[in-house]
């Protein structure tokens, strides 16, 4: 979910744009243009770094000055209950449908040390006889082995995990499963030249300790890849192509300087494109400077985060967690919507 501050300055920027055609319309909200925003508080809200749960809430969209002027229009049916089944396949759809939406409103779960945790029913839990790594792999990638090469394979499935940590223990071990040569691909670290805005003496920066950096939305110094493998954009390159921000694509070639690679999510599944490096200067501002990696931005795309996870339409996906998982609604945020 978008931070309310980005709505606001596109309320301002509309206003000054549509009041060189009338002043009426720099007192008026975006401008007098029509705005659609599409969401639901249900899931993940926007990402503060290191935020209280009181500054997470009040970035939300409802807690803007622009909220009163917004009219909530609720979606009633659920399109994939609509779909034609048997009625027993119907009935456990429906069922599962209305306990994710109990936790979604945070009316499902166990009160434990002021959190609330949700039990995973156990048909929905894989067994863990030794390495959970390892049998959840087995189980949303069965037969990997066998069927990697088929792009459709990777279409709709995937293992979400909590941290970038845990996403690329997974990565890392799927790979080295696979048959085939690994090539390693080496990103350019350097200071930016214009950094007005650090404090700190740039001088005892070393390349090593760039290397070393891991940034949201940023791919690693090493990028180790496979034929067959899938990967996931990090930023947007050609959208009208079906290059954006979280497009997933199965390698198909790798070369010095470019990755040849199939679309397999969105419209555009089926096309071959090729990635070049691109220069990205990451916006986390957890670091104290501005630095620059120059490197393909894809990363591999067995696991991801849940939060990339966003916007991807998957029907096999695999959590990596225990039985129980601590419901992280904040119910507070449904104060100011009429559901």
């Amino acid at each position: 979910m978008t931070n309310k501050l980005a709505f606001e300055a596109l309320d301002r920027t509309l206003r000054d744009i549509m009041g060189s055609v009338s002043d009426r319309n720099k007192n008026l909200p975006f401008g007098r243009k029509v705005v659609v925003l599409g969401g639901d508080f249900r899931q993940v809200l926007p990402v503060i770094p290191k935020g209280s749960r009181a500054e997470i809430v009040m970035a939300s969209i409802n807690s803007s000055v622009l909220w009163k002027y917004c009219e909530v229009l609720r979606l009633t049916k659920n399109m994939r209950l609509g779909i034609r089944f048997e009625q027993s396949t119907a009935q456990e759809l429906r069922l599962f449908s209305d306990w994710i939406l109990q936790i979604g409103e945070g009316h499902c779960g166990t009160v434990v040390n002021e959190k609330l945790f949700v039990d995973i029913p156990s048909d929905l839990i894989i067994p863990v006889l030794e390495n959970p790594v390892e049998d959840i792999v087995n189980t949303i990638y069965p037969n990997l082995v066998q069927n990697f090469r088929d792009p459709s394979f990777f279409q709709d499935r995937a293992i979400l995990a909590p941290t970038v940590d845990n996403v690329e223990e997974i990565n890392n071990y799927i790979v080295d499963l696979l048959p085939g040569e690994e090539k390693n691909y080496l990103s350019a670290d350097s200071i930016c030249g214009s950094d007005a805005y650090s404090d700190v003496d740039v001088d005892w920066i070393t390349v090593e300790f760039l290397n070393q950096i891991r940034c949201s939305g940023l791919p690693n110094h090493l990028l180790k890849l496979k034929i067959g493998v899938p990967i996931i954009l990090l930023r947007n390159i050609d959208p009208a192509g079906g290059l954006c921000n979280g497009t997933r694509l199965v390698v198909r070639d790798l070369g010095t300087n470019v990755i040849g690679a199939d679309i397999v999510s969105g419209s555009n599944v089926g096309d071959k494109v090729f990635i070049t490096r691109m220069s990205m200067i990451p916006s986390d501002t957890v670091i104290p400077f501005k630095f620059q990696r120059r490197q393909f931005s894809v990363s591999l795309s067995f696991a991801m985060t849940i939060n990339k996870s966003q916007g991807q339409t998957l029907s096999m996906v695999g959590l990596d967690d225990a039985g129980r998982t601590e419901n992280v609604v904040f119910k507070e945020v449904f104060d100011k919507v009429k559901f």
